[in-house]
């Protein structure tokens, strides 16, 4: 073969190379996946919310061209805060301790970065709406209380409404005939079995009763003083946490450009004490997505997990070169490390569309659709 022959072989080989690192491109990016045989676009959603994961595929996937991600994550959480999923998501569940229900909501855009929020959002139904109102119609990233409902009323989402529920204050009233317990409340002592509380310093209040039956009694044994049997009256907790009092719909979606939004939506825990913010608004704890590498969504005890922001620490694992599973499994041990009966799960999905979920303490479910599927597929997940 002459010089020319051969450089022209080169050249071939070159053009070769070149359209087969385009190729790998668009897979990873997500644009013209479909010629590559790419996966996207793609729902990932906490829990077996299928109605909420089919509502966000509807517009991701429409055949004239599809919509954006973060127009899918509005869709499917709206479609959980309607269908009020496990109760725990949108108006009507979750009484707080004074009976009412309020809302928490959190969206990202992976593309700017940009988020918007509400939090303890009052007479406002449509949380997930409310929180994209706060993204883009404000410099913001989190507005709370009565303040929350204004701005979401002047940007024109229906209110104010009543947020609770024939089923939510028959289960306040019940909580309330048993004492207000369980409840949140800790070291305090109540004037009532439901309040209101005064802080106390639990040492002292040992001590003071130790001599007081010590001194009526010549001696009391001292394992009894340590024993759940004396703290419980003025350290009452909830001793269990399931999806059905405490959880989130947290949504991750790709759309067919690659772009990643996240968001989240909640009414948070059952019996809270009023104004509680959990971490269904805070960025980085029940949710996180970067279109250069993926996305997070959590669930669980909020209280805690939002010390650790578990849903940062994913995409940044992953950013570093974990593995979903791997990025998943190292949150997850973080916390229990500190909190070993905390409940909770997180799930991962890195940028190709690669998914796996961790969980602690409970047995944990998450929905997924993708172009290679012909319907939801549930996931699930043992500690």
């Amino acid at each position: 073969m002459d010089s020319m022959g051969r450089s022209s072989v080169r050249l071939l080989v070159a053009v070769g190379l070149l359209l087969l690192r385009f190729n790998w491109c668009l897979a990873v990016d997500g644009g013209g996946v479909a010629e590559v045989g790419g996966a996207f676009p793609m729902v990932v959603s906490t829990w077996p919310f299928r109605e909420a994961v089919r509502a966000a595929w509807e517009v991701v996937s429409a055949s004239d061209g599809g919509g954006s991600a973060v127009d899918a994550v509005v869709a499917g959480c709206s479609a959980c805060e309607v269908l009020r999923c496990d109760g725990t998501v949108g108006p009507g569940g979750s009484p707080d301790e004074n009976g009412e229900t309020t809302l928490d909501a959190l969206i990202m855009n992976g593309a700017t970065m940009e988020i918007g929020a509400v939090a303890a959002m009052r007479y406002v139904k449509d949380g997930i709406k409310a929180a994209k109102l706060v993204m883009d119609h404000s410099l913001h990233t989190l507005l709370v209380g009565e303040k929350a409902t204004d701005f979401a009323i002047s940007m024109g989402l229906p209110g104010p409404i009543n947020l609770s529920s024939p089923e939510s204050l028959e289960k306040w009233a019940n909580w309330r005939q048993n004492h207000c317990q369980p409840n949140f409340w800790k070291n305090v002592a109540p004037a009532g079995s439901c309040g209101p509380y005064r802080p106390i310093n639990l040492a002292q209040a040992l001590d003071s009763v130790k001599h007081e039956v010590e001194g009526s009694q010549g001696g009391v044994c001292q394992d009894w003083f340590q024993s759940d049997n004396l703290l419980e009256p003025i350290n009452s907790h909830l001793k269990f946490i399931d999806r059905h009092n405490h959880d989130t719909i947290s949504m991750a979606v790709i759309d067919k450009m690659g772009h990643i939004a996240v968001g989240t939506s909640t009414n948070g825990a059952t019996f809270k004490i009023p104004g509680r913010v959990g971490d269904g608004p805070i960025p980085g704890s029940s949710s996180y997505g970067d279109d250069e590498v993926g996305a997070c969504g959590a669930s669980g005890d909020g209280d805690i997990m939002m010390r650790f922001l578990p849903c940062y620490q994913v995409v940044e694992s992953m950013r570093r070169g974990m593995e979903p599973q791997d990025a998943a499994r190292d949150a997850i041990s973080r916390i229990a490390r500190k909190y070993p009966d905390f409940v909770g799960a997180v799930f991962a999905v890195n940028r190709k569309g690669v998914h796996a979920g961790a969980c602690h303490g409970w047995t944990f479910q998450y929905s997924v659709m993708n172009s290679s599927m012909h319907d939801v597929e549930v996931i699930t997940v043992y500690p």
